[in-house]
């Protein structure tokens, strides 16, 4: 037996020094290979296409990677799904509509994941600007999900392959229910809640969605839908009708058509033409002429553009009056978090640094969030709070989220901005707390002691949660509902039954939320910039976007992979284009779940969450 574990250590041992090794010769290649090509600038060509390609899912902020960890999944096949920074789209389009060797603009999906829809109408707003330039827009898939049609229908011009189809399906809010589940490992789930709509507790509790749940999600769902369908209605010279009538007829219109979704598409008028990848090529050739080299049309990718038009390291001018913006992406957390999700800490901090540089004149806080810890959030408030009371303005921009502990943090900002299809609202809070006596006892596993108070080891999860310490919880989350109402009844100039009302956990959408009052004006984050500027009495001013402070070993790296072009080599190599397979659908629906669990970590285990993602 003994040999046989000494065989099994040293395979073990043996495997991990291989995957070291491959990983330190991976990130050796990064940087021999970007120190030699460190001078290889990318050039912009006249005449040639800009290709405007998102890989992933268009995201507000990048999550934070460490280089070695992105090297060891990439070396092991456990990547992170790809994204995509909006604002490098938009950056992209703005400047080649004025840029006179882009001749086109070529919409190219078939990397594309997802986006919120927010997203996508900041993206119809840039393209639409850049129409203006007389250029042309050709969008070319080979397929068009939902998502992807969106962005493509925006062009002047739709094409797609002849074996391809436009499957558009709808919103819908679907989660994954446990109760079951955790009453067969009788696991005991403790939740504390108030609000007649805060569902986010539900699938802990249920195996189904609550009516009153539906009732919420088909209310603001709704109202995204009806836009996002006009949208593409309006840019295909359609009605909504001709849209939703593609759409519930798609099984018959199929077996008229006998499977042929293309066609189906073309004689419908979802797209203006069918072309192989070859005719496209062709066409593209005969609008901008021939690369030789490559043997395609003449083009340079969005990534490429900017790193051609920017020089090698971002510049914030000393000088110069500024408004601020921090991104506040992801779910609220206690503590220090890196980007892809709030750290309550974090963020406060990148607020002090902010307000107390004399030329920030004002504060747009960009919110992407459901919520998250109650404590966190009020953490975030309370700096922006006294960069008001210092004289600075506090404008909120909402992005496809800002509910709960997202809208917690944006209450009492000077002014607050939001798309008529933001999700927000779900001014609500509970806790939850499980234990796991019934499972542990059950297997021989048992938990004792003693303690110096009754409410000692008050929270023990080997232990059933005392009827004492339960009630303290449910009076503290009830007490939080109340300090939620009250900021938000005197940031909105409401009465405390007036936020009641409107509150109680529901979600809105952005236009529901203008309506009640719970948001000022409806626009992009530009129209939140510009008025947060005329607020602050400033005209002439710089848009400075607030990064967290690396710390001592993110710099080291940085200096190892400091030229632009170093990051980038090592970007594309570890985040190559992929589309997405059932594989990892599967896989990234499964670590969601279980990543939920990750972002629970507040100290009163309270939280102010909303699960209103859409399908």
């Amino acid at each position: 037996m003994s040999k046989l574990f000494k065989n099994l250590w040293y395979g073990l041992d043996l495997s991990r020094k291989i995957i070291l090794n491959l990983v330190f010769f991976l990130i050796l290649f990064f940087i021999i290979s970007a120190i030699i090509s460190s001078d290889d600038k990318p050039t912009v060509e006249k005449g040639v296409a800009l290709v405007l390609q998102p890989n992933g899912n268009i995201v507000e902020q990048l999550t934070y990677r460490d280089p070695f960890e992105a090297a060891m999944q990439e070396a092991t096949g456990q990547e992170d799904p790809p994204e995509t920074l909006i604002y490098d789209l938009i950056e992209a389009i703005e400047n080649a509509k004025d840029d006179n060797r882009i001749t086109a603009l070529v919409i190219s999906t078939k990397y594309m994941w997802g986006s919120g829809v927010t997203k996508l109408q900041d993206l119809a707003v840039a393209i639409e600007d850049f129409k203006t330039s007389g250029k042309k827009v050709i969008a070319f898939d080979d397929n068009f999900s939902q998502a992807q049609y969106f962005l493509a229908s925006q062009a002047d011009e739709v094409i797609m392959n002849p074996q391809g189809g436009v499957f558009l399906t709808g919103f819908a809010r679907v989660g994954t229910y446990f109760k079951s589940l955790l009453d067969n490992l009788e696991v005991s789930m403790n939740v504390f809640k108030v609000g007649t709509y805060k569902s986010a507790v539900e699938p802990y509790i249920r195996d189904n969605m609550s009516e009153e749940a539906k009732e919420a999600n088909r209310a603001w769902m709704g109202d995204l839908w009806t836009d996002f369908v006009a949208d593409v209605a309006s840019r295909r010279e359609m009605t909504s009708d001709d849209i939703l009538a593609y759409i519930n007829s798609y099984k018959e219109s199929m077996s008229e058509y006998k499977g042929d979704a293309a066609k189906l598409a073309l004689d419908k008028g979802l797209v203006d033409g069918l072309m192989t990848r070859i005719e496209f090529r062709d066409k593209m050739i005969e609008l901008v002429g021939q690369d030789e080299k490559h043997k395609s049309y003449k083009q340079i990718s969005h990534k490429n553009y900017l790193r051609a038009i920017k020089g090698p390291m971002d510049y914030v001018n000393p000088r110069s009056d500024k408004v601020a913006v921090i991104v506040a992406k992801g779910a609220i957390m206690d503590g220090e978090v890196k980007e892809g999700n709030i750290g309550g800490d974090t963020v406060a901090r990148k607020i002090r640094k902010t307000r107390n540089n004399d030329k920030v004149k004002a504060i747009v806080l960009r919110v992407d969030s459901g919520g998250g810890s109650a404590f966190a959030s009020e953490i975030i408030r309370e700096e922006l709070v006294k960069a008001q009371e210092q004289g600075i303005k506090v404008v909120v921009s909402m992005g496809d989220v800002a509910a709960s502990g997202g809208y917690w943090i944006s209450a009492t900002a000077d002014e607050i901005w939001a798309h008529p299809t933001t999700i927000t609202g779900s001014i609500g809070i509970f806790g939850m707390l499980p234990t796991f006596e019934k499972p542990m006892n059950k297997y021989g596993i048992f938990r004792d002691g003693v303690g110096t108070t009754k409410y000692a080891n008050p929270v023990d999860t080997g232990q059933a949660l005392s009827p004492d310490v339960a009630e303290i919880i449910q009076t503290s989350i009830d007490s939080g509902y109340e300090k939620f109402l009250a900021l938000v009844a005197k940031g909105r100039n409401m009465t405390r039954d007036e936020v009641d009302k409107i509150a109680q956990g529901r979600v809105w959408s952005g236009k529901q939320a203008h309506e009640f009052g719970l948001v000022d004006k409806l626009g992009t984050l530009n129209d939140a910039v510009k008025s947060a500027a005329e607020l602050a009495g400033i005209e002439k001013y710089d848009t400075w976007f607030v990064k967290r402070e690396l710390s001592e070993k993110e710099q080291l790296m940085k200096q190892l992979f400091g030229s632009a072009n170093m990051q980038q080599e090592f970007t594309e190599t570890v985040n190559q284009p992929q589309k997405p397979t059932i594989k990892t659908q599967l896989l990234n629906e499964f670590s969601a779940v279980l990543g939920e669990l990750d972002k629970w970590n507040d100290p009163n285990h309270a939280y102010a969450k909303c699960f209103c993602s859409i399908n």
